[in-house]
């Protein structure tokens, strides 16, 4: 298994595991387990992977894409309603006392793991990947879930440790805010 920050060689293989647990095209067998949300176009996936350097993907031995997780500045995810209003809420959560702002924190999310590789601790290595990526650039780690998700909310609280910082309503939906430092982890 390689682990590593993903290219444009990588954009195909991130999109057809994107589809196949998007909430738009999962299978109804498969959507229990956990799906992912959030649409790219071929232009934001391309300036996420590129620009932003915020998609780390884990490959098998073949080099087929079998998990990723995407992070990027709140700049880049201000293209969605769901992230406006979170940026205009930044300032409601807090981690050890250190209010979140756009400068400090960053959206991390959605991330997915090939059914075929859960329960192997393959998110957890994929995470803290994404998390050491971003260090450098930011102190905080911010993610949303959505209450209808409680695999999401299990793996990222229980597997990898991130705190809940509150919840909030978008667009008939619940969610909860996770966070955590990126240092350290």
């Amino acid at each position: 298994m390689t682990i590593t920050l993903a290219t444009m060689a990588d954009y195909e293989g991130i999109l057809a595991l994107h589809k196949t647990y998007h909430t738009d095209s999962i299978s109804p067998e498969d959507r229990p387990d956990g799906f992912v949300t959030t649409n790219f176009t071929p232009q934001q996936l391309e300036d996420l992977i590129v620009k932003e350097q915020g998609v780390t993907v884990a490959k098998d031995d073949s080099g087929t894409i079998v998990a990723y997780a995407t992070a990027a500045s709140w700049d880049y995810w201000s293209q969605w309603p769901l992230f406006v209003y979170m940026i205009d809420h930044l300032h409601e959560y807090q981690l050890d006392g250190v209010t979140l702002t756009k400068e400090n924190s960053y959206q991390y999310g959605p991330a997915c793991v090939h059914k075929d590789y859960r329960g192997t601790g393959l998110f957890a290595q994929v995470f803290r990947a994404s998390l050491a990526s971003m260090a450098h650039r930011y102190p905080i780690m911010a993610t949303f879930v959505n209450q209808v998700n409680p695999r999401s909310y299990a793996a990222h609280t229980r597997k990898v440790g991130m705190t809940t910082a509150g919840t909030f309503p978008f667009n008939n939906n619940q969610y909860y805010c996770l966070v955590c430092p990126t240092a350290a982890q």
